[in-house]
């Protein structure tokens, strides 16, 4: 069976979940004898595909870092994998993100649509009234011969804001990347003690209110910090709104590669994920792969993914989160038993089961 994945997450990405997940399941297809996958990319910076086992096992086209405009390397994608699409040598398409340009080319051939979550519809406020995105998800939508949910939570969103027939969908969940080294050294120079908060910082993932409800733990233990890793530097707002809470000295920024965040997670008090909505969580995974107790947004897809191994608060209350946030902080033998559920919890997430449900979904298309 041959599978043909296209270039867009791996153009617009460097690092991120949605192209870890297509590499992962490239990754899982390339040890086994039944799948042969390609995707056809001229130029990319995207950090997964440099690896070279698995440009020399996925049958990817050659391709090289790329310096230029962003637009100009799409473009130079797009030509490709439209040639690709032509010659129509492959069983079943799965596009890696929402751009419906394949439409016109691809014949009678079925593809596979992944749906993420649906922020673009959720928080339409966040994005450019020219932002094209929700209007092509939702065609493709309607057009795709199955559709995979991340989570059953994003599959219920489907559902009540497109409307789409439920039988459409399949719900694959997606495993965890994250395997820590067995000693906890920590990588960086970072204070004893601190709570930990990774990724974005924009909009849905709130880190407005979070800043506010950790403001009181701070004040009142200079011993504690803040460590934000990725999402780059504080923006100026966010330093003003430190600064006026008189925290900003215990706040750290840091850009860091896997095994630094590991070690960010495994020294960390606890891990503080706020988030409004989340499609599927991957951090979720991750703190529970390196023993970093959880405490997060009792919101969206969130409980699903991290059930027991997650103390949970309310994220539209700053009250809620402060009082959660206090209480596994001050609590070691809940934190022990959050480490320990979350190792169990852990157990029901691999990438070797969502490639054998998405296989199963590319073979039942063909029957």
């Amino acid at each position: 069976m041959k599978i043909l994945y296209d270039h867009q997450i791996f153009t617009t990405q460097k690092y991120g979940g949605i192209s870890r997940y297509f590499y992962e399941l490239i990754n899982v297809f390339n040890d086994g004898k039944d799948i042969q996958t390609k995707i056809p990319l001229r130029v990319s910076n995207n950090h997964y595909i440099s690896d070279e086992s698995l440009i020399k096992h996925a049958n990817f086209f050659p391709h090289k870092e790329f310096r230029g405009k962003y637009r100009l390397m799409m473009e130079w994608n797009k030509i490709a994998m439209i040639r690709e699409i032509k010659k129509q040598n492959f069983d079943v398409f799965h596009p890696t993100y929402y751009d419906p340009y394949f439409l016109k080319y691809i014949g009678q051939k079925p593809f596979v649509l992944t749906v993420y979550d649906m922020i673009h519809e959720k928080f339409h406020d966040l994005f450019p009234q020219k932002d094209r995105t929700s209007h092509h998800k939702k065609l493709l939508v309607e057009k795709a011969s199955r559709i995979i949910a991340i989570s059953h939570s994003t599959k219920k969103d489907l559902i009540e804001i497109f409307g789409t027939d439920e039988s459409k969908i399949d719900v694959v969940y997606l495993g965890n990347s994250m395997f820590p080294k067995s000693n906890s050294d920590r990588v960086i120079n970072l204070p004893q003690k601190y709570i930990l908060f990774v990724g974005s910082r924009n909009g849905y993932k709130n880190f407005d209110r979070f800043l506010k409800s950790v403001a009181s733990l701070l004040l009142s233990d200079k011993e504690l910090y803040v460590v934000c890793a990725g999402s780059g530097s504080f923006k100026a707002l966010e330093l003003k709104q430190m600064e006026d809470l008189n925290i900003a000295s215990q706040f750290i920024q840091c850009d860091v590669n896997d095994d630094t965040l590991a070690s960010l997670y495994q020294n960390a008090q606890l891990f503080v994920f706020p988030s409004l909505y989340e499609g599927f969580g991957i951090p979720v995974l991750e703190s529970f792969a390196c023993d970093c107790p959880l405490v997060c947004s009792n919101t969206s897809s969130l409980p699903e993914i991290a059930g027991e191994g997650a103390f949970y608060f309310d994220p539209y209350t700053e009250t809620s989160m402060q009082s959660a946030i206090f209480k596994v902080l001050n609590d070691k033998t809940l934190r022990d038993q959050l480490v320990l559920n979350g190792r169990a919890r852990l157990k029901k997430f691999s990438w070797k089961e969502t490639a054998m449900q998405t296989q199963n979904i590319y073979e039942n298309l063909l029957k």
